[in-house]
């Protein structure tokens, strides 16, 4: 049952959508008679650690209406990675507080602090209820047939590319885009909505799920624009080698890590300068051009999937309902689930903490068509419906040409 003192917290990368979770366990705890204070914790573990708690009970709810209609985390969040130490400074801070349900909304490395955090409970007998809220724009978590963040940035990355065609269409050349998917290459995959008519790019996507051979990709590029005079590269940030080694440090000079010792991929913007340096030098293409999505597609004004938004509230609210009343099973800890039925709607599951703490989802292979560098009609199909309503559509002129006199 849900009672005493709530918490809230945000952990990792931002979406587009995160703020709908945190408003919708806010509001829905608040409803709860039982409930005396709902707290926010500034920047997610670290802000527990540090008690740097904000009291969402004195929130007005048109505020917070307001909140969850901005995009990034309205908390603050954190890229610490608690291990039993640290969660059992979290778990003091907790206990100090008379804190007896945690709502952290995250990825697999934020389930994981609640599976720690839960099993410290149980040792220590102390009433604490821990509710993961999926998030991430990876969507690479197990179980969920998606996860709420993914979907608003899967339908910038679709309108990105499909606005890049048009500008490499009216000046031909070869573009490539690197995009956020160190294990997960779904995001990346999303490019491919982009497309409308038979040439359209991106007309290569590269996910790592597959092993990227860099000659192979350089010959895929000439063939490409051998055939349309033009080529659009989607790649995704964690691309790698048959030794699994990626090719952003096997191009790299100089490798940098972050906070977690993992190497950055897309962060710098080196990848993508040095596949187009690639191409420059292994085709006989000479106008290659390259970006880096970076944090763009995470929390972009303007692109939201209304079905992204409506299902981020809806885990928001189903945490706290499991929490006060629990599962079928009887269950209150747990991460809520997404799992799709019939063409298009879903319902909402508590699965345990430890099926998707640490672990990472990746693209099925009936997603992935049979060259390895484009998708199939399955993940379209997959994909389409959590883009949402309003999807922008392009036209062309059509080419009904004069004869030409001189230049015959």
């Amino acid at each position: 049952m849900l009672r005493g003192k709530v918490l809230v917290a945000q952990g990792g990368g931002p979406t587009a959508v995160i703020n709908e979770s945190m408003v919708g366990a806010v509001i829905e705890s608040r409803k709860v008679p039982s409930v005396e204070r709902v707290y926010g914790a500034y920047h997610g573990v670290r802000g527990i650690i540090d008690e740097e708690f904000i009291d969402l009970t004195r929130e007005t709810t048109h505020n917070l209406e307001m909140v969850g209609n901005t995009p990034c985390s309205g908390l603050g969040s954190t890229r610490e990675k608690p291990d039993e130490k640290y969660c059992a400074e979290i778990f003091k801070v907790l206990q100090a507080h008379g804190i007896e349900t945690f709502f952290y909304i995250g990825g697999n490395d934020s389930s994981d602090t609640l599976r720690i955090l839960n099993e410290q409970a149980k040792s220590a007998e102390y009433p604490l209820t821990c509710v993961h809220i999926p998030k991430t724009i990876d969507n690479d978590l197990m179980i969920n047939d998606h996860t709420p963040g993914y979907p608003s940035a899967a339908r910038f990355v679709a309108l990105a590319f499909a606005g890049a065609n048009l500008d490499n269409r009216a000046l031909p050349g070869v573009y490539v885009a690197v995009v956020m998917g160190r294990h997960a290459g779904f995001l990346t995959a999303a490019s491919a909505l982009g497309r409308k008519y038979d040439d359209d790019g991106p007309h290569l996507i590269y996910v790592p799920e597959r092993v990227f051979n860099l000659e192979r990709f350089a010959r895929d590029v000439q063939e490409v624009y051998d055939k349309h005079g033009r080529c659009i590269v989607a790649v995704s940030e964690g691309v790698h080698d048959d030794s699994g080694e990626p090719i952003a440090t096997k191009l790299a000079k100089k490798v940098e890590r972050d906070a977690h010792g993992n190497v950055q991929l897309s962060g710098t913007g080196a990848l993508a300068d040095l596949l187009t340096d690639y191409i420059k030098t292994n085709t006989n293409i000479t106008r290659v051009r390259g970006d880096t999505f970076g944090y763009l597609q995470r929390s972009f004004l303007g692109v939201v999937s209304d079905v992204d938004q409506r299902e981020a509230r809806e885990v928001g609210e189903k945490a706290v309902q499991y929490a006060h009343f629990g599962s079928t099973q009887g269950h209150h800890s747990g991460s809520v689930t997404i799992h799709r039925t019939g063409f298009y709607s879903v319902e909402y599951h508590l699965s345990a903490l430890e099926d998707i703490a640490g672990k990472t989802f990746v693209m099925p292979d009936e997603y992935i068509d049979d060259n390895g560098h484009d998708v199939t009609d399955a993940f379209l199909l997959y994909l389409r419906p959590l883009l949402g309503s309003g999807m922008p559509e392009v036209s062309r002129l059509r080419l009904n040409k004069v004869p030409k006199i001189l230049n015959k």
